[in-house]
């Protein structure tokens, strides 16, 4: 593993982040603020990054992405530039919840708790002898458990650790979006145009 080329990136909120690492080394890391823009900011941050460290796509061995949950058209960002890129260079990808990125390094058992809109929080128990799934609640609505964890790292850089440690597993899924609620977005009020046979 010490030579494997790993690219973790994320749009899952209200940021674009990417890291660069060999082994567990991290070559180059990036997070910039952003409420909007990610979709023409990824791929410019990605070049810059491999740049950076002097590489280039081709040399990736994996590449992992936020799928959330998170902003619903950010994750779909990610997990849209990951599935086109693991195809185009023949790697694999591999998606990583926002819970699980936020736990990377942790002790065990811990809960992490990442803030969400409205005042709530995306939250999840790791390690505890149940598994369970991230879930959203006003912080005052989470159950007993053990107190959230602040993150040891960036989210790309945990990221990019994960799937370098899972890049080798057999049927790896494809990254898929991971959402708690539907879409802020309401459909059109206008009639759809008329299909013709």
């Amino acid at each position: 593993m010490a030579d494997t080329l790993s690219l973790g990136f994320d749009t899952s909120a209200a940021h674009c982040a990417a890291a660069l690492l060999q082994g567990d080394r991290v070559l180059v890391q990036r997070h910039e603020e952003m409420a909007r823009g990610q979709a023409e900011r990824l791929f410019p941050l990605l070049e810059e990054v491999l740049a950076e460290a002097g590489a280039g796509w081709h040399d990736l061995s994996v590449l992992g992405c936020g799928i959330g949950p998170g902003n619903f058209t950010g994750i779909r960002i990610s997990v849209a530039a990951a599935r086109g890129l693991a195809l185009s260079l023949g790697i694999p990808a591999v998606g990583v919840s926002a819970t699980e990125a936020a736990a990377y390094g942790l002790p065990r058992p811990c809960r992490v708790a990442i803030p969400a809109r409205h005042g709530e929080v995306i939250w999840q128990d790791f390690g505890t002898g149940t598994a369970t799934l991230p879930r959203q609640a006003a912080p005052h609505d989470l159950p007993p458990g053990p107190a959230p964890l602040p993150p040891v790292m960036p989210p790309a850089q945990a990221i990019a650790h994960i799937a370098a440690s899972r890049r080798d597993q057999p049927d790896l899924p494809r990254p898929a979006p991971i959402y708690l609620r539907p879409a802020d977005a309401a459909p059109a009020r206008d009639r759809g145009p008329l299909i013709l046979p």
